[in-house]
């Protein structure tokens, strides 16, 4: 009896790729043929299921390249070269930078989430005018404690220089959609408060912003934003791998401890314990 005899259903079904004794087909086209396309119209091919427009290869080069880099400063590079001095692979390294993006670093999935979720409502509200709706989101947020995602920043004070190139190059290519403009009235809203005036959408803001009017899930605005810090990291690796370095650990001049010293005979007789147990 076969398969097709028992109509059951194929265990995994996927659009994404498909492989034959003869080729390989990715999103219906042959492999053969994407060979040579540039790597990010090949990704929005992979991802959305079509082939970008000349606009949408644009604004999404400009995504993967909107960080390239976070610099030592940041959890994940460090951990990537404490990695790799103690364990020379690379694909550990490049591992444990993502595993470091989160809601404190890089990962644009909550200001993604709170950019769609903002717009969803406001067609649902049968699109108000939007500062004055921006205005009721601020107002919603201060009321129940949310801090709105994507806005300020530790250095840049006002406009990050960053986030301010990425918005221009979506806005000329027509692609500022009405969720990206909402979030900038929400931002406008928000400078006018008190104490607040100098907040900045930073870049993690803006990439999500941009990444909501190119048609991406939260979840894969973060998936494209880490690619596009990836060739960072390998030259933090690489250049890890170079310095000699083995097995790197933090200096002891820089570590401060609150052990106190303590007697366990002593404290094993306090808790009860005798020397037959």
């Amino acid at each position: 009896m076969t398969k097709a005899d028992t109509n059951e259903a194929p265990y995994w079904h996927s659009a994404v790729s498909e492989i034959t004794p003869d080729t390989v087909f990715v999103r219906g086209y042959k492999l053969d043929d994407l060979i040579g396309l540039s790597f990010t119209s090949s990704a929005y091919l992979l991802i959305k299921g079509r082939l970008p427009t000349p606009q949408e290869a644009r604004v999404l080069d400009a995504v993967l390249t909107g960080v390239l880099d976070y610099g030592l400063e940041k959890a994940g590079t460090a951990a990537a070269r404490y990695v790799v001095s103690a364990n020379p692979n690379m694909q550990a390294g490049l591992a444990t930078a993502v595993l470091a993006a989160g809601d404190y670093g890089l990962a644009t999935e909550n200001s993604a989430r709170f950019i769609a979720d903002t717009h969803a409502a406001y067609e649902a509200a049968g699109k108000p005018d939007l500062a004055e709706y921006a205005a009721k989101v601020v107002a919603d947020a201060r009321a129940t404690r949310l801090r709105i995602p994507g806005f300020g920043h530790p250095v840049f004070k006002r406009t990050d220089p960053r986030a301010q190139i990425l918005r221009q190059i979506a806005v000329d290519a027509g692609l500022w959609g009405e969720a990206a403009q909402l979030y900038e009235a929400v931002h406008q809203a928000f400078t006018r408060l008190p104490g607040r005036e100098e907040f900045p959408i930073n870049d993690v803001g803006m990439l999500a912003a941009i990444c909501i009017a190119l048609g991406f899930t939260p979840q894969e605005s973060t998936a494209l934003t880490v690619i596009g810090t990836l060739p960072g990291v390998v030259a933090h690796i690489s250049e890890e791998y170079a310095s000699g370095k083995v097995g790197r650990v933090i200096p002891a001049k820089d570590v401060s401890y609150a052990a106190p010293r303590r007697d366990l005979a002593t404290d094993l007789k306090a808790a009860g314990w005798t020397a037959t147990q």
